[in-house]
């Protein structure tokens, strides 16, 4: 127990080290750079620079956002607001981009965060490494470190101890372990309270939230209704070209069969093996057209079930472990399903893995599904690789996505869904 705490505590206060290496160079180097590019806006100067430099700042925000989720489990929200998709290019589009960059309150929340992060922050992030080296150090004062520093200097003080001999070295050491002591008890805690004090300046207000919410669920509407109806134009297509196609054959072969009953009845008879061919594949297509927009076994048997069926269907063996109650909406268990097989066809497509990995439970109101592969990693929203149109998907829902792939791998795409089981 004392070795992992003991374990614990120095990696919190290595992790201390870092908060405060990036407090003191990272976030004052993009505050005076944000500042006095900013300032050049009137100038014409700052209009090409301050894109760049707030894009920097926000890579800073979101490695700590980053680091909070990894290090302490805190969750800090990313409330940018989306550029438009129709972006223009060159001079103009410079002047937009800085200009909705400005207009997005998380800008100045980010840069608020910076003032906040070189101050207070690192105050928080370099307790947990100064506990640590403090308590050692008072440990080397009694082990006779004393001597050396008084002889040349005098009386040394530790903290509040004044140092001259063996007996204040003990005292000194005595102290050294009560820093030590609350650095085993106390170093997590303090590397949590630096990322809960990043989080309640980055986190939006309620209004705000509320206000980007509303804007993310209109557009998600809209991508809903685009997508809808491409579903439908390709509904049409595939019964046009396909089932449609098959089954007007067969009428024109059973009408040629009716007509040569008497005269030919051997070539009737092989008109009479092409038609039931054709009505096998008529069937066969409708019944693939229908899996399409909503599989039986989803229908029948729902969401966990019908992800297993999916998953005996890929040539890469996958394991799906479901922790469901009860069953969800059939809109929510749709999309949910065809999202994870968007997943898994990428994850079988592009990722190079042998095993594949699903996990689906339920908690705290939402629907959760991580997809997780042993491929090569490398993959990201907005490449072409169908996670853009897996978080449309869930964005009709107010669900996220979240996609960790660093090259090499794994890759793990998770999805949550709020809803509720029935």
């Amino acid at each position: 127990m004392n070795t992992t705490k003991t374990r614990h505590a120095m990696v919190a206060g290595a992790q201390g080290l870092a908060l405060a290496l990036m407090a003191l160079i990272g976030s004052i180097t993009l505050f005076v750079l944000a500042v006095v590019s900013i300032s050049l806006i009137p100038a014409g100067v700052g209009v090409f620079t301050t894109p760049a430099v707030l894009s920097l700042v926000r890579a800073h925000v979101n490695q700590r956002r980053l680091l909070a989720a990894q290090w302490s489990s805190v969750r800090i929200p990313v409330p940018y607001r989306p550029f438009p998709r129709d972006m223009r290019t060159g001079i103009t589009g410079q002047v937009e981009r800085c200009t909705l960059m400005l207009k997005d309150p998380a800008t100045w929340r980010d840069l608020q965060w910076l003032l906040v992060d070189m101050t207070a922050g690192a105050t928080l992030a370099i307790l947990p490494p100064w506990l640590i080296l403090e308590g050692i150090f008072g440990l080397l004062l009694l082990a006779g470190l004393w001597q050396p520093i008084v002889e040349a200097d005098g009386t040394y003080w530790y903290s509040f101890i004044p140092v001259d001999g063996w007996g204040t070295a003990g005292l000194a050491a005595l102290l050294g372990v009560v820093w030590i002591k609350v650095a085993l008890y106390g170093n997590l805690v303090l590397v949590r309270t630096h990322f809960r004090l990043a989080g309640s300046v980055l986190t939006p207000n309620r209004e705000e939230e509320l206000e980007q919410r509303i804007g993310r669920l209109t557009e998600t509407r809209h991508d809903a209704l685009d997508t809808s109806a491409a579903e439908l134009r390709r509904i049409e297509r595939d019964l046009h070209d396909g089932a449609q196609a098959r089954l007007v054959a067969m009428g024109m072969n059973l009408g040629t069969i009716e007509a040569l009953l008497e005269k030919d009845p051997a070539q009737a008879k092989e008109l009479i093996s092409r038609a039931r061919e054709s009505s096998a594949e008529a069937l066969t297509e409708l019944r693939d057209l229908v899996r399409g927009i909503h599989p039986p076994v989803l229908a029948e048997r729902g969401l966990g079930d019908a992800v297993k069926a999916l998953a005996l269907r890929l040539p890469v063996k996958t394991e799906v472990d479901v922790k469901l109650p009860r069953r969800a909406d059939a809109p929510v268990e749709s999309a949910a399903y065809f999202a994870v097989s968007e997943a898994l066809t990428n994850a079988v497509k592009h990722s190079g893995a042998d095993r594949i990995w699903v996990d689906m439970s339920y908690s705290d109101g939402s629907l959760r599904i991580a997809v997780t592969d042993n491929g090569t990693g490398g993959a990201a929203v907005g490449t072409g690789s169908g996670l853009s149109g897996i978080e449309r998907r869930l964005g009709t829902f107010d669900g996220v996505l979240a996609v960790s792939s660093p090259a090499g791998g794994p890759t793990m795409v998770t999805m949550e869904i709020p809803c509720e089981l029935y």
